[in-house]
């Protein structure tokens, strides 16, 4: 997996060397919280097709020791980096747009949140009823951390702690404080070993370690956050759900463990609304803890998640667990199934090249680079600075004719304040140029 926290350069080269292992082809891969399941899902395809035998899957973060580090001004005396082998694997393109860096939008900090609110307002919830709903999500999420022995953070904090603004916990991004997001500061390791049934008989692994992947599907939403058909759905997670659902015969109630990628709090909900399940659902939607609670190692986070699932399947060979990765902003994604039995027809990929053709044609607002004249608000977020105060904030908005724009918020923080009070989905505002970017002056 893709390392952030040190470069090795050929990472998966020197791994192998150290295991004293000899493989026929290695991979590193790009950036992406996606990353795990979608490498996964290619090598079971693989494997199936009789390709390859045997894969190992690895990655690792340390960003906790190299700030301790830092801090004393030293850096670590680590592997040093050695010319990596060819271009990386897995999409490479850039998750933002020229538009939304301009205004902002650049940051999960900000994307995430804009999209929470947006879904906040479809489902019709007062703010209050809101914080609720996030504050129990994320206390049940932390309570999974807390028996998870691999997990960053085994507190245990309830949601109101969570929920609640302090000089320790401050806000963010509206609506979420500091403990609602991802923390990547974690040093967290996991590996997976992938083989085909001949393989591991061959080999002697025991039957009991034995879990299986069932089906994997792939699906990449609208690329940028701009040109999302709304901000409170997700048409490739719904049709990739529903696609690999039926696959495995299966309906989401029958899916015993989940883990739905979790940065940010929107994330799991919005995709378990995706694949049935009420947003609110009392359901676990994390076997890990979450990357807020058990931790958020870069791109690998998947990795310990389809890990932790594996042990839960031995301990319940009759059940099924289903994973879903995400990368930037909740645009690729990757899920499977997984059971503790042998599939009846073997591996197989759901979806395939209609169903993202399906998600390409779906219409979508087009975009005006620098509007004038009155605008209404689609998504947003008061950001805050360090000290908890609000420093500004973005918004994706609707024009009268419906064409979409992006803007930034003026920076007064008596209306950033009053922003936070009250619902600002479909409010009105005046739209201006600075320089390069659109502000949005509610009214």
């Amino acid at each position: 997996m893709n390392i952030i926290s040190w470069d090795y350069g050929d990472a998966p080269g020197i791994l192998a060397e150290r295991l004293g292992c000899h493989p026929a082809r290695t991979i590193y891969t790009t950036l992406g919280g996606n990353t795990p399941q979608t490498l996964l899902n290619h090598l079971c395809d693989e494997i199936a097709a009789g390709r390859s035998e045997a894969a190992l899957i690895a990655g690792a973060e340390a960003f906790n020791t190299l700030r301790a580090l830092g801090k004393n001004g030293h850096r670590p005396a680590w592997t040093a980096a050695r010319p990596a082998r060819g271009d990386a694997w897995g999409d490479a393109r850039m998750g933002m747009s020229p538009l939304e860096l301009r205004h902002g939008i650049a940051k999960p900090v900000v994307a995430y949140p804009m999209v929470e609110n947006a879904f906040r307002a479809r489902r019709g919830l007062s703010l209050d009823a809101h914080r609720r709903e996030l504050a129990a999500y994320c206390g049940r999420s932390a309570a999974v951390a807390a028996r998870n022995p691999y997990a960053w953070f085994q507190d245990g904090k309830s949601g109101e702690t969570i929920a609640t603004v302090t000089t320790g916990n401050r806000m963010v991004g509206f609506p979420y404080p500091k403990s609602m997001n991802a923390i990547l500061e974690v040093n967290q390791g996991a590996a997976l070993v992938l083989l085909a049934d001949s393989a591991a008989r061959r080999l002697g692994v025991a039957h009991d370690r034995w879990v299986y992947p069932w089906a994997g599907v792939d699906v990449t939403e609208q690329w940028f956050l701009q040109d999302r058909v709304d901000y409170a759905s997700l048409p490739g997670v719904r049709r990739a759900g529903a696609a690999l659902l039926e696959t495995v015969g299966r309906g989401i109630d029958a899916i015993v463990h989940l883990d739905l990628y979790s940065c940010f709090p929107i994330a799991p909900r919005l995709s378990a609304a995706m694949l049935g399940l009420a947003p609110d659902t009392a359901r676990a939607l994390t076997v890990t803890g979450g990357l807020p609670y058990f931790g958020g190692p870069g791109s690998n986070y998947a990795t310990h998640a389809i890990a932790t699932l594996a042990a839960r399947l031995r301990a319940d060979r009759e059940s099924f667990g289903l994973a879903h990765a995400l990368g930037w902003n909740l645009t690729k994604h990757a899920l499977a199934v997984y059971g503790g039995a042998p599939p009846p027809r073997g591996w197989q990929r759901a979806g395939g090249a209609a169903l993202q053709a399906h998600v390409d044609a779906e219409p979508h607002p087009s975009i005006v680079e620098t509007p004038a004249g009155r605008g209404t608000i689609e998504a947003y977020t008061v950001l805050h600075a360090r000290g908890g105060e609000p420093e500004g904030g973005s918004v994706i908005g609707r024009l009268a004719g419906g064409e979409r724009f992006l803007a930034i918020l003026p920076r007064d923080r008596g209306l950033l304040e009053a922003m936070e009070q009250a619902e600002q989905v479909g409010r009105a505002g005046t739209l201006r140029q600075d320089g390069e970017r659109t502000v949005f002056d509610p009214s």
